[in-house]
């Protein structure tokens, strides 16, 4: 089978409520699948492959009423009337997270090399069905699946998004919804910002304090709040499980005033400051010249290690303007020796490329007014970069004067901004260059699901087809007509979306 039989943007129906775009799209609407109350799921041999099954079944039942039953063997020809879920493609462009996708009116057969593949393609086949499948409830809804065929896989290895849950703290099951709806975009990295001059949110063993100090307030003065150990292990367990890595952040050597609050001997003066609550950036580091400094890093890094299955910690690097161009440099390359003696590669903003960076090392590009230079400066490195452009990536920028959340200093965003950019514009990278894209969400003026919902959907939606879908097929505006098929679905799961009126929303 050839990698890319043909142009998505032919697919037709069968992609017209897909978000991110496949690679390839066929439709025959006279092979056409309704789900009904004989339908079984079929699963291949294969570890979590039964797990996939699980899922779709879960999903399937309550809205349906059907009983969906599940049988694993290892058939080679799947029986008429099933939802076919099996390991084994003789395409090697799927890769780790690609899928091959057949519907006909005898039933679905779903392909892949990988399970993560597997899901993903429950992703699409979700998406394909009416948005009635969301509403847990049981309907009368016909459950109809558009016959055709689809060959997927990403652009990207990493498509991320950021959590912010420093500025204001957020529990566990409001990550876990976040997650939720990250995972039917395929999006696969959620990025943890665990500390800032606001709050730690993370306990760290032999450093109490970090928490009960650190973590005891938050931007306009809150109670804060923060992980124990079992909860982040539950969050990075509740990701995996949806195919989804976890990247935790512990930003240094600025953006630090939580940890000096609760510990004097990280200051070059021994002194603490006072628990900060406001919104400035730039004014704090970490004591750089004192031996304390690494030796509370390597214990952190060794905590976070230990409780990540990833590959990348990250260390954060930006905005420190209150250490010196010496101290800075000197500080990443000690951060980056630490990182790598635990087993991990080091992850930050790319303005670490001011220090001598290893190839395994990832700069995250934000900073749209150096205009690419940082990215640039890794790249000539061998490191590769994940684009999170701030002028189009932020989720926590206002859509317009009029929003009343978010903030304004890289300018509004709406839905098509946060859509029409693309990792190599400027030539500031090579395709080879670029390792994928991430949406940041800041959570300044953030205190709700409610509130982190609203900035977050529709753009996320725009950040993971970016990563996803590629470059050729993607245009605004085929892409707003599937954004908006996804009114529906965001309002049945409850979803506080803003409704861009840059697209004609289907309900």
């Amino acid at each position: 089978m050839a990698a890319t039989p043909g142009p998505a943007v032919t697919g037709g129906a069968i992609t017209a409520g897909l978000v991110p775009l496949p690679v390839f799209a066929s439709t025959d609407d006279a092979a056409s699948f309704t789900i009904g109350s004989d339908t079984a799921i079929e699963v291949g041999p294969g570890d979590g492959t039964a797990a996939v099954a699980r899922d779709l079944a879960d999903l399937l039942r309550p809205p349906t009423g059907y009983a969906l039953q599940i049988s694993t063997g290892a058939a080679t020809s799947p029986p008429k009337d099933s939802i076919d879920l099996r390991l084994g493609s003789g395409n090697p462009a799927l890769g780790d997270e690609g899928y091959d996708l057949t519907i006909s009116k005898d039933g679905v057969v779903l392909m892949a090399t990988k399970v993560a593949g597997l899901f993903h393609g429950v992703q699409t086949i979700r998406q394909m069905l009416p948005s009635a499948v969301e509403t847990r409830a049981a309907s009368s809804t016909v459950w109809k699946l558009t016959g055709g065929h689809i060959v997927d896989y990403p652009r990207y290895s990493y498509r991320g998004a950021m959590l912010d849950v420093s500025r204001h703290f957020f529990g566990v099951p409001v990550v876990e919804r976040y997650i939720d709806e990250l995972a039917l975009y395929k999006v696969n990295v959620l990025h943890l910002h665990l500390s800032d001059d606001q709050g730690w949110r993370l306990a760290i063993d032999g450093w109490p304090n970090l928490t009960a100090i650190g973590g005891s307030t938050e931007v306009g003065g809150g109670q804060g709040g923060y992980y124990t150990k079992a909860d982040y292990t539950a969050l990075v367990q509740y990701a995996q499980a949806r195919f989804i890595t976890v990247v935790p952040e512990i930003d240094t050597p600025s953006h630090t005033n939580a940890a000096l609050a609760s510990y004097p001997q990280l200051n070059c003066n021994g002194t603490s400051p006072a628990l900060y609550t406001g919104e400035q950036v730039g004014f704090s580091s970490l004591c750089v010249p004192k031996a304390a400094t690494y030796t509370f890093l390597d214990d952190v890094v060794s905590e976070l290690a230990a409780l990540t299955p990833g590959p990348y910690i990250h260390l954060g690097g930006d905005e420190a303007q209150s250490t010196s161009a010496a101290d800075y440099v000197t500080f990443v390359q000690k951060a980056q020796a630490i990182v790598e003696a635990h087993g991990k590669s080091l992850m930050g903003w790319a303005e670490i490329s001011k220090a001598k960076l290893d190839q395994g090392s990832v700069a995250e590009y934000w900073n749209f007014n150096d205009h690419g230079r940082s990215a640039t400066d890794a790249a000539q490195q061998s490191v590769k970069v994940v684009m999170a452009p701030a002028d189009h990536a932020y989720l926590d920028q206002k859509y317009d004067a009029h929003t009343v959340l978010g903030l304004t200093w890289a300018g509004a965003i709406e839905a098509q901004d946060a859509y029409a950019w693309d990792p190599l514009d400027g030539g500031r990278v090579a395709e080879s260059d670029v390792l994928g894209v991430e949406a940041p969400l800041w959570s300044e003026t953030l205190h709700t699901t409610a509130d982190l919902e609203y900035l977050a959907w529709p753009r996320m939606a725009g950040i993971a087809e970016i990563g996803w879908s590629p470059k050729a097929e993607r245009s605004w505006p085929t892409y707003r007509t599937r954004l908006a098929e996804q009114g529906p679905r965001w309002t049945a799961m409850g979803i506080n979306f803003y409704r861009s009126p840059q697209v004609d929303w289907t309900s």
